[in-house]
């Protein structure tokens, strides 16, 4: 591992170890040893396996979407490069680095650069398109919440949702109209360039100039003869998400406390808008706060902490145990070809 990425492993789990203290020290009390005694074992073991399942949900879209393009990639390594691109999103500011993980092992399955990149690119249009229908829901849902959070969280929240609808309508202006598309994405760019007066910004445009037009020969290969993988990742997409959201209910039972379904997935769905900010690697500390927050509103304080403690355990330290397990899989198959 390079020196730059162990940096960010530190300043990861660094920051979600601090607030993580914090969170347990200041609700701690002697209710929480009552819950700690009363964990269910089977509960946590359901929420862990869970995680596996969200994790054969991805493989399996990756897998379908390359069939549909006319490649068959083993599911096996499917599966694999979907774990090992957790360390790289644990690293990375609105955990963006497991793309380039997923291109790099797509390749190695004999699809070409270009189908590679379409079909890790439709994987995020999926995703956003699914995180903007279920944000705008939950608000509506929980309005009333919503708006008697911290001034900041509600900021956060509707900073995201902005930020990715933006994304959603400019890829439907660059689907219909790409050339146009590209000009306004390159002159905006160009723009900030000029006003940040970096010259190391000079890669970020030349390298959006690269994606954006992989981005229009993907969505043209799904167009053409990828509709079925299309379909396929929507209801991958739907599962995943609903497999990721339900994690936090089972946890709560683990505690012995209700699975507050509909609450805990709505919070869920705002968590995971919070998360996509490019702030801090991996969401950490991002997506503890913004879960205390949220889950303040109907689990009993003394078991807030070790809920968000055994939460971000399974959704973030495991990645990085279970990516690291996995990357070494595929420096293993480097090393021998």
């Amino acid at each position: 591992m390079e020196k730059s990425q162990k940096k960010w492993i530190y300043i990861s789990i660094g920051i979600s170890v601090i607030i993580l203290a914090v969170m347990v020290g200041s609700t701690f009390n002697e209710e929480t040893l009552t819950y700690l005694a009363h964990i269910n074992i089977f509960f946590l073991m359901l929420a862990l396996s869970l995680r596996f399942i969200s994790f054969a949900l991805w493989a399996l879209r990756i897998q379908k979407m390359s069939l549909s393009l006319g490649y068959h990639v083993p599911f096996a390594h499917c599966y694999n490069m979907v774990v090992a691109n957790l360390l790289a999103g644990a690293l990375t500011p609105g955990q963006a680095g497991g793309e380039p993980v997923r291109i790099h092992e797509l390749y190695k399955a004999k699809m070409s650069v270009g189908d590679a990149t379409a079909v890790v690119i439709m994987e995020r249009v999926l995703d956003a398109i699914m995180l903007v229908g279920l944000s705008i829901c939950s608000i509506f849902i929980m309005g009333s919440v919503i708006w008697s959070l911290n001034s900041g969280i509600i900021f956060v929240i509707f900073f995201s949702l902005f930020l990715l609808i933006f994304f959603v309508l400019l890829l439907v202006y660059a689907v219909r109209y790409p050339d146009p598309a590209k000009r306004l994405v390159m002159r905006f760019l160009h723009w900030i360039e000029v006003k940040m007066k970096k010259p190391s910004f000079q890669k970020i445009i030349t390298r959006t100039d690269v994606e954006f037009d992989n981005f229009c020969c993907g969505i043209n290969a799904f167009a053409k003869h990828g509709k079925s993988g299309f379909v396929w990742g929507s209801v991958c997409t739907i599962l995943f998400w609903f497999s990721e959201f339900v994690v936090a209910s089972v946890i709560l039972m683990g505690l012995g406390l209700p699975p507050s379904v509909s609450e805990s997935m709505l919070a869920q769905i705002i968590i995971a808008l919070v998360s996509m900010i490019p702030i801090t690697p991996g969401a950490s500390g991002v997506a503890e706060l913004s879960a205390a927050s949220l889950y303040a509103l109907f689990v009993p304080t003394a078991a807030l902490g070790i809920f968000i403690l055994l939460w971000r355990l399974i959704m973030f330290y495991l990645n990085i145990v279970f990516g690291f397990i996995s990357t070494m899989f595929i420096f293993k198959r480097e090393i021998t070809e």
